[in-house]
């Protein structure tokens, strides 16, 4: 089973790396990071060992990694070198012990030296899980059919419609942005049901 998280790793300079990425836990109980080549996220575990992945149900860190916005308050992490997402409901911090080599997604079997939990987590309603749908969309724009990618967006429109508050519906705009720009349309340009009201 495949969780998503927000991934912070440590760049060179020391700043932070914020990264949405899927996590799948092992039965023997490690964490698996496998980002894809070429990756930010991969150089920095390939050097520093560590990284700390952030449970959270604000979709706009999400989107915001995805379209440029990467400034999501922080903190030192407790007992790696890294940091945690402010507002995670939940954070693990993650020492590198194996990695699988891949020429396309080597995997990172990481122990858990640290797992707090910080509030509850209330589930995601249906717009909060089609924006993580649509992000996940996003991150393959170059790999994916355009007309594919518009008519999954459209599906996931309906539950913007139905049950977005204003962050889903800030997190989707910046979405339908990074769409509408790689097919180069103007923002806001209409696509049918996929352009955010």
């Amino acid at each position: 089973m495949i969780f998503e998280t927000i991934v912070i790793t440590r760049n060179v300079d020391g700043s932070a790396r914020i990264a949405p990425l899927g996590v799948r836990r092992e039965a023997d109980g490690l964490l698996v990071l496998a980002p894809f080549h070429p990756s930010g996220t991969l150089d920095n575990l390939r050097r520093e060992g560590y990284a700390v992945v952030n449970t959270t149900t604000d979709v706009r860190v999400f989107a915001g990694c995805l379209t440029g916005r990467h400034d999501w308050p922080l903190r030192p992490a407790e007992q790696v070198s890294g940091f945690v997402l402010q507002q995670a409901l939940a954070h693990s911090e993650l020492e590198v012990v194996r990695v699988q080599e891949d020429a396309v997604r080597p995997a990172f079997h990481c122990r858990e030296v640290l797992q707090q939990t910080h509030a509850a987590f209330p589930g995601f309603n249906r717009a909060q899980a089609a924006v993580l749908e649509a992000a996940i969309l996003v991150s393959r724009l170059q790999l994916l059919d355009p007309e594919k990618i518009r008519t999954e967006l459209a599906y996931l429109q309906v539950a913007i419609d139905k049950t977005a508050g204003p962050d889903e519906r800030e997190a989707w705009g910046w979405l339908l942005e990074k769409v509408a720009l790689r097919e180069g349309k103007r923002p806001g340009q209409q696509q049918g049901r996929t352009d955010c009201a």
